[in-house]
């Protein structure tokens, strides 16, 4: 539910701070108060088309937020999770800037996200129906989507089996087409896969074995390199000559012990030329040591020159290098298994395919039965809302046509149909003509559909346009309902509506400092009922009019 809605600068309203409760909450006023504009702050918050004539006059942007409670609504969890949004006590937040620049700023819980993102999230969080746009309870294209919502627990489980055959069915079939229409060019592919995962699979590649085997190249090319270093460090260290290092080092060493106890310097350069002949005593061990058993194997210089050949020219054709191109090995790999794994031949393909249809179909013509038999039970539902309406001649019904092809959600074509008058043939329920009959057909809709919607603030904005008396009663009765599982936000110029509603708030239009201001004011009981005294007999109120108002919400209290 929407808890609070904070406005600033956004067309006549400066700003403005508002808190709204569960239930039923009215907004009232004389037409062009504004109130429709607080209506179209909440629809920006919900993904609304922006535009810089929202902005106030003298400013550079306004700025919209509103804090919406989601304690109850599990459907908003998995859009809030797909953009990195958690939730801070069951709430969001969302905040959106509009600049004069064309600019949008839009955060929720602090996650900038796009308009596209708000409107995914933000129709989970408010459903907006005015007289003119009955959202998709007037759309063709949703009336399937409903019926499937009113028929969840028979249809979903279905529904779900079904798109999954769907997907594997348009898998086959799509390959299979691709390969009818150029089966040359998929033999080419095929071939040209073929050889390089077997080129890739053979060279057994290791990341990390390129260095190793430079280091090894290294040292076979440069054998006789190598084995002369070693036999000159070793004579001029220890060779059978006078003056060799090791010699000079320790006569050096015999020297200085002499005088090392004359003084700590002395001690200290007799122990750094002493360690220092004492590790070249190790160096001269190591260098005979590895002179004595270097060998030189021109077989494995052949094989590490051949190995690194072979690398060098698989970096060339797939990566630069091993690691690179062992991605490009898995890639290629999952592509001949794709192209390869349903069959080499057409016709095994072709095969395939119409399994897989057949599978699909079943599964389609069971949803096409569940759907049947949910719309007998939606209809029923329906005449029962429309006869608390004051329709109870009207017969709905729901028509089923199979589409040519299978589609994502089946092979219905769904349309919902009216019969608003004994004797007329029945009409499909977008082209109704009557603005009373199209508000009532739409609440009595409501009435059924808002509960397992899943959205936590719905708002109606003068949808009781056209009706009165017993007729107005009946409409607000329904909105009324509705606000007991959900919150209601609702604009009317019709008593009967205000008198039921839970909260009142009244707008009005003022000039401030020669400039238009909205605001908006809570009533109190007596503030109440001399506004519904108002909207009973007009600006001039008599005792009359509040003694009908006081009969009004007492009737509604009731």
């Amino acid at each position: 539910m929407l808890q609070e809605l904070s406005i600033k600068d956004f067309a006549i309203i400066p700003t403005l701070d508002l808190s709204f409760e569960n239930g039923m909450t009215v907004l009232t006023g004389e037409t062009g108060a504004g109130k429709s504009i607080i209506i179209d702050a909440v629809g920006l918050l919900a993904g609304g088309r922006s535009s810089v004539d929202y902005i106030r006059e003298g400013t550079k942007k306004a700025t919209l937020q509103g804090l919406f409670s989601v304690e109850t609504n599990a459907n908003v969890l998995p859009a809030l999770e797909e953009y990195g949004i958690e939730l801070d006590d069951n709430q969001v937040l969302i905040s959106r800037e509009i600049h004069r620049s064309g600019r949008n700023v839009i955060r929720i819980n602090g996650v900038m996200v796009n308009g596209a993102g708000l409107r995914k999230i933000g129709q989970y969080l408010v459903d907006i129906h005015d007289q003119n746009e009955h959202q998709e309870l007037m759309k063709v294209d949703r009336h399937e989507y409903l019926l499937d919502q009113f028929a969840q627990k028979e249809v979903g489980p279905v529904l779900k089996k079904y798109q999954s055959a769907y997907s594997e069915y348009r898998k086959y079939f799509k390959l299979y087409q691709q390969r009818r229409a150029d089966e040359q060019a998929f033999a080419q592919r095929l071939d040209m896969l073929n050889f390089q995962v077997n080129e890739l699979q053979e060279a057994h590649l290791i990341v990390g074995e390129e260095e190793q085997l430079n280091h090894e190249y290294q040292e076979l090319s440069n054998f006789q390199d190598v084995l002369e270093a070693l036999s000159t460090a070793y004579e001029v260290l220890a060779g059978d000559w006078e003056g060799n290092g090791l010699d000079v080092v320790s006569r050096s060493v015999d020297t200085l012990e002499r005088i090392e106890e004359l003084s700590p310097r002395y001690q200290k350069l007799t122990e750094t030329v002493r360690g220092a002949y004492f590790e070249l005593q190790e160096a001269t061990s190591e260098a005979l040591s590895i002179r004595d058993n270097l060998e030189f194997d021109a077989e494995r210089l052949t094989e590490v020159t051949d190995r690194l050949n072979l690398i060098n020219t698989l970096e060339n054709k797939y990566g630069t290098d091993i690691s690179e191109i062992l991605k490009y090995q898995a890639t290629i790999e999952a592509e001949l298994a794709e192209m390869t794994g349903n069959g080499l031949q057409l016709s095994d393909l072709k095969e395939q395919a119409i399994a897989a249809k057949k599978n699909a179909q079943q599964l389609a013509d069971q949803l096409t039965n569940l759907r049947q038999a949910a719309s007998v039970k939606l209809a029923t539902a329906i005449h029962q809302q429309l006869a608390d309406l004051y329709m109870e001649k009207a017969v709905f019904s729901v028509h089923l046509t199979a589409t040519k092809n299978l589609q994502v959600r089946g092979q219905d074509q769904i349309e919902f149909y009216i019969q608003t008058n004994p004797g007329e043939s029945a009409k499909p329920l977008a082209k109704i003509a009557s603005g009373g009959e199209l508000s009532r057909m739409m609440l009595a809709m409501k009435t059924i559909f808002a509960r397992d919607q899943g959205v936590t603030s719905i708002i109606f904005d003068e949808v009781d346009t056209g009706v009165s008396g017993r007729v107005a009663q009946s409409i607000a009765n329904k909105i009324a309902k509705i606000a007991s599982y959900s919150q209601v936000l609702t604009i009317t110029h019709l008593p009967q509506v205000a008198a039921v509603a839970d909260h009142h708030l009244y707008i009005e239009k003022n000039i401030i400092k020669q400039r238009t201001v909205t605001t908006v004011k809570h009533l109190n009981e007596n503030e109440r009922i001399d506004e519904l005294a108002r909207m009973l007999s007009g600006d001039q109120l008599t005792d009359a009019a509040r003694a009908n108002a006081r009969d009004l919400l007492t009737k509604a209290n009731s």
